[in-house]
């Protein structure tokens, strides 16, 4: 099976998140234009639920199999990764079975908690459950082998059959309602997860180099030990993601309760929250495609040095990864911040929630940091401090959010100043998470060369915003004029060495012309 290097991994992941998230976008735009804000309001009020549950199926073992998967391979050790195949597959196909279950049980409830409406959709979108969690273990297998191009593949494909039939169903349905329609969104969300799973599936057997089916319950007995490595790192891990999918799951709850109080409508709150996290936060979250693919390609890579003890090669991933990481979302920000009503208004027809994007921005600068460091703890077997830090994370957005969402001053406002608040504290106890287990702090040096990169970044952007204002709007010119910004910021990060060369001769396509 090929084998990348970190950046020859990251690489493929990054083309594969930038092609999934620019289908993402347009998944999204047809949405917008579909069901209408109070309608995608309905489809992300029913998002969360799901998230928890499949949160709780997975429990953790992606990462766990990851790690584990790249040790033995640094020691050769095939027999362990079969075990480590077989535990990974039992625990998850039971598990999907009872949540499953669970999550059609307990749906009315649910959506007798946020709108009535999102019944349909918890329903639709339930069969889901189990293909993910057989997808996660594959994903995880592969990953551990450091070989990326799999789920890369599979990723681009799901996107294609989503989109492909997301108007299809939304318009077969939408005649019968606007829940109807958004349950109609979730079903094409399950056909994508499908084929994608069944892609795995196929490259697995072609690429395998081991029998699952042969002496698999003789194995599964004899795994006692390999089934408390996982867990170790799966149950801290799996932590840290019920703790994100449990504060999803109650957001959209306290955000209506917490509205109510400040007197808006059942109506008008999920039209809101719809603007804030079907609007603003997709644009917000457009730069994760860069960091969570060097976050997938950093476990295997520093559990793999962990195990043969290179520290001084755990620092070096871990800074590169935040220097990447920070020079991916520099630009999003500045550009999000000064062109937020042009990018709103072009994509979805308005620019209503272009205020979140204004204050929301400059803190989620932070966000694309914290996927790299939250990898760098779990890979250390620091998956502890890292759910610990979460936890701290979601109590202060809730604290924040109940007090601010319910005063009628800030309203949805307190709403999105909770979700920066968060973001930034959880990214500093990384920081210092990582600080106290291996002496790592980003060096003083870099802090500097960041700040310039956003100043300049930030001028550049003005100068243009400046002309943009006194042209009639063209989106032919407002894509040129972003380019342009683009490519002088391309210079700036090699002028600033955030990209350097030694690291651009790694990559196969320079490593040919060189």
């Amino acid at each position: 099976m090929t084998k990348q290097s970190f950046l020859q991994g990251t690489l493929i992941l990054i083309m594969a998140g930038m092609i999934t998230r620019f289908l993402g976008f347009i998944n999204r735009m047809v949405l917008a234009r579909f069901l209408g804000e109070e309608g995608v309001g309905i489809y992300m009020m029913a998002l969360p639920t799901l998230f928890l549950v499949m949160t709780l199926t997975q429990l953790g073992l992606p990462v766990a199999i990851s790690k584990r998967v790249a040790e033995a391979e640094a020691k050769n050790d095939r027999v362990k990764v079969k075990k480590i195949l077989t535990v990974s597959l039992i625990v998850t196909a039971v598990s999907s079975i009872v949540f499953t279950i669970g999550m059609i049980a307990f749906s009315p409830f649910v959506a007798s908690l946020t709108d009535k409406r999102t019944l349909y959709p918890l329903i639709a979108i339930s069969p889901i459950i189990p293909i993910t969690a057989v997808s996660a273990v594959l994903k995880g297998y592969f990953q551990g082998k450091q070989n990326m191009k799999p789920q890369s593949y599979a990723l681009v494909i799901e996107q294609v059959v989503r989109i492909t039939s997301v108007a299809l169903f939304i318009k077969l349905l939408l005649p019968y309602g606007i829940e109807y329609a958004a349950a109609g969104a979730m079903f094409s969300v399950i056909l994508g997860e499908f084929v994608s799973l069944l892609v795995m599936i196929q490259i697995f057997k072609r690429k395998k180099t081991i029998k699952i089916r042969y002496r698999f319950f003789t194995y599964l007995k004899a795994s006692k030990h390999t089934l408390k490595e996982l867990f170790s790192i799966a149950l801290p891990s799996t932590g840290s993601r019920l703790i994100g999918s449990f504060s999803n799951f109650l957001e959209p709850i306290l955000v209506a309760q917490s509205l109510a109080i400040a007197g808006i409508s059942s109506s008008l709150a999920t039209k809101q929250y719809g603007e804030l996290t079907g609007f603003a936060l997709p644009l917000l979250f457009l730069p994760t495609f860069i960091t969570n693919s060097l976050s997938i390609a950093l476990v295997p890579s520093i559990s793999e040095a962990d195990a043969k003890r290179h520290d001084r090669l755990i620092h070096y991933r871990i800074h590169q990864s935040i220097r990447i990481s920070f020079a991916s979302g520099a630009l999003a920000t500045i550009i999000l911040t000064l062109f937020s009503v042009p990018i709103l208004t072009y994509m979805y027809g308005t620019g209503n929630a272009s205020k979140f994007l204004v204050l929301m921005a400059p803190f989620y600068l932070l966000l694309y940091i914290q996927a790299p460091l939250q990898s760098a703890l779990q890979a250390l077997d620091l998956a502890r401090p890292a759910m610990w830090n979460s936890l701290i994370g979601a109590a202060c957005k809730f604290t924040v959010l109940i007090l601010l969402a319910s005063n009628p001053n800030f309203g949805i406002m307190g709403v999105a100043i909770a979700m920066s608040a968060s973001v930034v504290l959880v990214t500093l106890l990384h920081l210092v998470s990582l600080n106290k287990a291996i002496r790592y702090a980003i060096p003083f040096k870099d802090v500097i060369k960041m700040i310039v990169l956003l100043v300049t970044t930030w001028f550049i952007g003005e100068f243009f915003k400046a002309i943009y204002q006194h042209m009639d709007p063209n989106i032919l010119i407002f894509f040129l004029m972003l380019f342009v910004i683009g490519c002088l910021y391309i210079v700036l990060l090699f002028v600033l060495r955030f990209i350097t060369r030694e690291e651009l001769k790694q990559l196969p396509i320079i490593q040919k012309w060189v």
